[in-house]
């Protein structure tokens, strides 16, 4: 019986898609709802009109930033290049642990809203790398 390295999987692929379909979700609803957007981060909306526009800009460019990481996602997933493909992923996790210890940081809670998918993106990144491959 031949078997195939679980690097090549063709699931994994679709996995990373799936994670890339996730970050452009939450860039667009960062960007069309910051108010909604900042709850993730547990952060209040705030009350003042100057405070409110600042934090509508700042939600724009994250939620570009988000759009960017999906769509190269996407691309490194079409294009088939599983290497780049697995250390987006294991990029895109150091950006989970980032946002989940602004969270931790600066309001004490929701760090667990980022940080429980990040071991995911690490461990699908690990296995498009071929760190499980065995060799």
């Amino acid at each position: 019986m031949a078997t195939s390295s679980l690097s090549q999987s063709s699931y994994l692929p679709l996995v990373a898609s799936a994670f890339a379909t996730i970050f452009v979700g939450f860039g667009i609803n960062a960007i069309l709802r910051p108010s909604n957007a900042l709850t993730f981060f547990e952060f209040p909306y705030p009350t003042s009109p100057s405070d409110a526009k600042l934090i509508d800009g700042l939600m724009v460019v994250y939620g570009a930033r988000d759009i960017f990481m999906g769509l190269a996602i996407y691309a490194a997933a079409y294009f088939g290049d599983r290497k780049s493909l697995g250390w987006m992923l294991i990029a895109g996790s150091g950006v989970a642990f980032v946002d989940g210890y602004v969270c931790k940081a600066y309001t004490g809670n929701g760090e667990w809203n980022h940080w429980g998918y990040a071991p995911m993106l690490t461990a699908v990144g690990s296995l498009l790398l071929g760190l499980l491959d065995g060799k």
